[in-house]
């Protein structure tokens, strides 16, 4: 029962946190209402899937999410040029590239290698602008959006796991007293999206989320198994949340994972005291976010019935966190702090050139200062 309460409350957690933040991402790059529903349906179906399939067969508690920080670079990219069919052109080239970082060793090792000063301040300029959400909606609905912070900082004192899921539960209640709700489009249809290529989709979306996923999710995910003393192969777990990443990407769905937070849930002693048996955890949080994906149309249908800056609030506060971790590992060693700089501004000031978003600039503007301040030295 221990390891069941334990799942429960990752996949409540793993859902509730951050559900806005995948929406406000997909609606960002040009999904209608209906695709961004399909979207958050596959996700959740797709991450619940996979974590039961790798706990089942490894005897491991290995849970899947979906890539709170892609999501997070969506919200912050232009929509392409070609609509929303680029977009899901670039998730499938993500998790094509998922899935070979799995097989083909020398690529996962690549991204690792990237210089971890850079990888946080790429991160942090991507999560800057939306972690000014909550300021803002404050601005122009005070009593709501001073509602959703209180509820925010009371309960992050108590359990701070649970503040970002108390935030979401003042924002339902602040929109169901004063929004109608639709009477239509609660149960969510898979939208198939024939996908389109380009290379500013594929350099501006495709290449990041990539980056991003495996810097701030797969690399993390490994290190909290291993703190919890299991040490699977990492190349089966890159290969499998890849392939679940391609299958769901048709539908809108833009990439799945090795989780960190709730992998802690599921992997610690809470879950139990007999580590062998933890993977029930896992396996029961997988099953939870089946049926929240079985749910996404209804819960799509209630937030596009919200004012938007409220959603945008809830989506920074679940932000906040990752964002203060993200700029401490740019600037927190004194060599490579000028280039990590340099990529957070570059890429939190949202510029596109040549149709390409500001997370990859932004990582080149920094590596070239990198390799600047060397030659220098």
């Amino acid at each position: 029962m221990q390891a069941v309460s334990a799942g429960l409350l990752a996949g409540f957690v793993g859902f509730a946190s951050s559900f806005a933040v995948v929406l406000q991402g997909l609606v960002a790059v040009g999904a209608s209402p209906a695709q961004a529903a399909s979207g958050l349906m596959a996700l959740s179906v797709a991450m619940g899937l996979a974590g039961i399939v790798l706990s089942l067969r490894l005897r491991l508690p290995i849970s899947v999410a979906w890539s709170t920080p892609g999501a997070a670079l969506l919200a912050a990219t232009a929509m392409p040029a070609g609509g929303f069919a680029e977009a899901v052109g670039a998730f499938l080239v993500c998790g094509a590239l998922l899935t070979v970082a799995g097989l083909w060793r020398p690529l996962g090792r690549a991204v690792a290698a990237i210089p971890a000063p850079l990888a946080n301040a790429m991160l942090a300029g991507i999560l800057f602008t939306l972690c000014l959400a909550p300021v803002r909606a404050v601005a122009e609905q005070p009593v709501a959006g001073l509602g959703i912070v209180l509820a925010w900082a009371v309960v992050a004192r108590i359990n701070r796991l649970l503040a970002v899921p108390a935030a979401v539960l003042v924002a339902v209640a602040v929109i169901a007293s004063t929004a109608p709700l639709p009477a239509a489009g609660w149960i969510p249809q898979p939208e198939y999206v024939w996908p389109d290529f380009s290379v500013a989709a594929l350099t501006g979306i495709a290449l990041p989320l990539f980056i991003v996923t495996m810097a701030s999710q797969n690399i993390p995910g490994l290190a909290v198994l291993s703190a919890n003393g299991y040490r699977p192969d990492a190349g089966p777990l890159f290969t499998t949340t890849g392939l679940f990443s391609v299958a769901g990407a048709p539908f809108g769905g833009h990439a799945v994972n090795l989780a960190a937070i709730t992998a802690a849930l599921c992997a610690g002693e809470g879950a139990g005291p007999d580590p062998a048996r933890r993977w029930i955890a896992a396996v029961v949080a997988g099953a939870t976010y089946v049926v929240f994906g079985l749910l996404a149309g209804a819960v799509t249908a209630f937030v596009a019935s919200a004012p938007p800056v409220l959603i945008q609030a809830v989506a920074g506060l679940a932000l906040l966190g990752p964002f203060g971790g993200a700029m401490l590992g740019a600037v927190h060693a004194p060599h490579g702090r000028e280039a990590a700089l340099v990529c957070f501004v570059v890429t939190a000031s949202g510029i596109a050139f040549l149709g390409i978003g500001g997370a990859f600039w932004g990582l080149l503007a920094g590596g070239a200062m990198m390799l600047l301040s060397r030659w220098r030295a």
